[in-house]
């Protein structure tokens, strides 16, 4: 079997959980996949809506207000969902590699050792006794304890303590976000070795996102090279694997990739940092219609919310949000037809489903 674009991008999408439903809740989507991109929390939201039958925007804050699923700094420099179960070792494993990319912004806004230890000091002292305390009060804190805390220097601040394990998202207050002490929000588990942990996150990324490669891994991870490749080694028994253009893909398969391809058409509104995209270094399995289309990679119909539609990108969309009803804007790269954009057009009222907002479409017939 030789997988073309077309089966690795359905392959994908099955493995993904957005071609069937295959999870619970907003907990079991993050565990299934690992972590999952939220510096954009609207849009993070979504992405775990869209694997879930009849999830609403209003039950997956309830379970982050819960603590159900955190978000917080790991894998890369951004915040990610994690699970309480995830979130200790996942850190251990993946927070080293973090602050190496973060030393040269350490260095320059003088974050050195002494002072990040008074920066803890001073989370510990706020947060405590199940105080969750927004940004700005955080920032507070500092000022009383003589520490200068804005801009950059604070968020550094406030990510160095996330990946020392020290602090995580607490409840949201109204539309602002609060920090509490992770050790207060998260109960104790198990914890892993960090050969375990390595084969557990490597298990997970191609389990949920194969066919991919070892780059991509890398590039998900945030590992370095030789440990990625340690990891593949522990696990590829689980996994099959082939190699397609001098790349070798691993992926989990129990049928041809035509026995996972949905009835088409097929659409979908992702949003911009969605795992279908941003979980792979190449993404060029998703990319036949812009190629075709000479579209060059940062064409703005590219760089906001994207629309797959039979697997593929087909251009992009972005929202805004009025008192009782949600505009979607779509630009579309490629000429469709009725049937094609009646499914992006169900695929807009599903949004607004989640949303609980009847939907406004722009740019389509």
């Amino acid at each position: 079997m030789t997988l073309s674009n077309s089966d690795i991008a359905d392959l994908r999408l099955h493995n993904q959980g957005l071609s069937k439903f295959r999870f619970m809740n907003p907990s079991n989507v993050v565990s299934q996949l690992g972590a999952v991109q939220a510096q954009d929390y609207s849009g993070a939201k979504w992405a775990l809506g869209q694997r879930i039958q009849n999830a609403t925007d209003a039950a997956i804050n309830q379970s982050f207000n819960e603590g159900e699923i955190l978000r917080t700094h790991l894998l890369r420099s951004t915040w990610h969902f994690v699970t309480p179960a995830d979130i200790r070792w996942m850190l251990e494993l993946t927070a080293p590699r973090v602050h190496a990319v973060n030393a040269y912004m350490y260095r320059k806004l003088e974050l050195d050792d002494a002072i990040l230890k008074r920066s803890n000091a001073v989370l510990t002292n706020a947060l405590q006794r199940g105080r969750q305390l927004t940004r700005m009060e955080l920032a507070s804190a500092f000022k009383s304890a003589g520490i200068i805390a804005d801009g950059l220097r604070l968020g550094y601040f406030m990510m160095y303590a996330e990946l020392e394990g020290l602090i995580c998202s607490g409840a949201r207050r109204a539309k602002q976000f609060t920090y509490a002490l992770l050790e207060e929000r998260v109960p104790q588990v198990k914890a892993l070795k960090r050969e375990e942990a390595l084969a557990v996150l490597t298990q997970r990324y191609f389990r949920s996102r194969g066919p991919a490669t070892l780059q991509d891994f890398v590039w998900w991870s945030g590992l370095t090279m030789a440990d990625a490749r340690n990891g593949i080694e522990m696990v590829k028994s689980q996994f099959v694997s082939e190699l397609i253009n001098g790349q070798r893909y691993w992926f989990a398969s129990s049928g041809s990739p035509a026995s996972f391809r949905e009835k088409s058409p097929k659409a979908y509104l992702l949003p911009n940092y969605d795992e279908y995209f941003i979980g792979f270094k190449d993404r060029s399995a998703i990319g036949e219609v812009a190629r075709r289309s000479n579209l060059p990679e940062n064409s703005p119909a590219l760089i906001a919310h994207i629309i797959i539609l039979d697997s593929q990108i087909v251009g992009g969309w972005k929202r805004t949000l009025k008192k009782d009803v949600v505009v979607i804007e779509l630009n579309l790269i490629t000429d469709l037809t009725k049937v094609q954009k009646r499914a992006i057009a169900d695929a807009a009222n599903r949004y607004g489903k989640f949303l609980d907002l009847p939907v406004e479409l722009a740019g389509v017939d």
